[in-house]
């Protein structure tokens, strides 16, 4: 747990570092913008599901999902105001376990931390585009009757498409869709039984406003 926090904080430290340097470095003419969203998370099961630590090589039956409201921000930039854009993407859901049988279900917060690279058509009103690149994922599940607290940061990989409609040269309004697919190891969830491995995979479908500077 403390070395997760520990590896949070140097992230987001490393983070705010880069923001502060390519804002010194980036060109003038370069176009910034920060923006807020809101949607819902449509999780996958948790699959492939298999134990680890002194019991290792169980798989387990699919870990169900429920649905969950999603939320985050934006940073990002278009160096030369083209179709070549970099983006820093923070969301958090919460995508509870369901129950697992006679067992009841398990809490899980996800937080996405995503470096995107993004093209877009550079339109002045209407500006449709994609993107992709790695992620963040620290998952935090709690403890319950089956399962110990346990935090874990994982590498993933986000893919998302949307689009930006302006409605002042400043302000704009959008909508996107993002797809995550990570790898959860929670070797601790079963306290000195071990834990598990398991495949992650969430649809999420957001609203948001952006500003651009």
């Amino acid at each position: 747990m403390m070395h997760s926090r520990h590896v949070r904080n140097q992230f987001f430290v490393g983070l705010l570092s880069l923001v502060a340097v390519s804002s010194m470095t980036i060109p003038s003419q370069a176009e910034w913008y920060v923006a807020g969203q809101v949607g819902h998370s449509f999780a996958d099961s948790l699959r492939n599901v298999t134990t680890t630590g002194p019991f290792s090589g169980i798989e387990l039956q699919d870990f169900d999902m429920k649905n969950s409201l999603a939320y985050g921000g934006k940073v990002g930039l278009y160096p030369f105001h083209g179709s070549l854009g970099f983006e820093l993407d923070v969301n958090h859901s919460t995508p509870h376990v369901k129950n697992l049988d006679d067992s009841p279900g398990i809490h899980l917060g996800v937080t996405n931390v995503g470096a995107n690279i993004l093209l877009r058509y550079p339109g002045v009103t209407f500006q449709p585009y994609i993107g992709a690149g790695p992620s963040i994922l620290i998952a935090r599940l709690s403890r319950s009757v089956d399962t110990e607290a346990d935090t874990q940061v994982s590498i993933g990989f986000n893919f998302l498409t949307g689009i930006r409609a302006f409605v002042t040269p400043h302000v704009a309004l959008f909508t996107e869709y993002k797809f995550t697919d990570a790898k959860f190891n929670f070797d601790g969830a079963f306290g000195s039984f071990g834990g598990f491995d398991s495949t992650y995979r969430a649809h999420q479908l957001y609203i948001g406003v952006s500003y651009h500077f």
